[in-house]
């Protein structure tokens, strides 16, 4: 949860690769691989294209990656 915080209060700009994989974790972290609900297809291409490249990781493995990339951000 500490790491969901940080991602939500962080104020810098992050590049879209970050904010995908950040989405795709966190989505299979709780088993909510649904189809992405954004109004713009673009927008849901990005996020099911982040989900597929994810697909093969299970829930501890997502909280894993998760946390892990959260790190990165936090020594940046």
């Amino acid at each position: 949860m500490e790491a969901v915080a940080f991602v939500n209060n962080y104020t810098s700009p992050l590049p879209a690769d970050v904010l995908l994989k950040l989405y795709a974790y966190y989505k299979i972290a709780n088993e909510n691989k649904n189809h992405p609900g954004s109004k713009t297809p673009l927008i849901n291409a990005f996020k099911a294209n982040a989900l597929i490249q994810a697909k093969d990781l299970d829930r501890k493995a997502a909280m894993s990656s998760y946390i892990k990339l959260v790190k990165t951000l936090r020594e940046n």
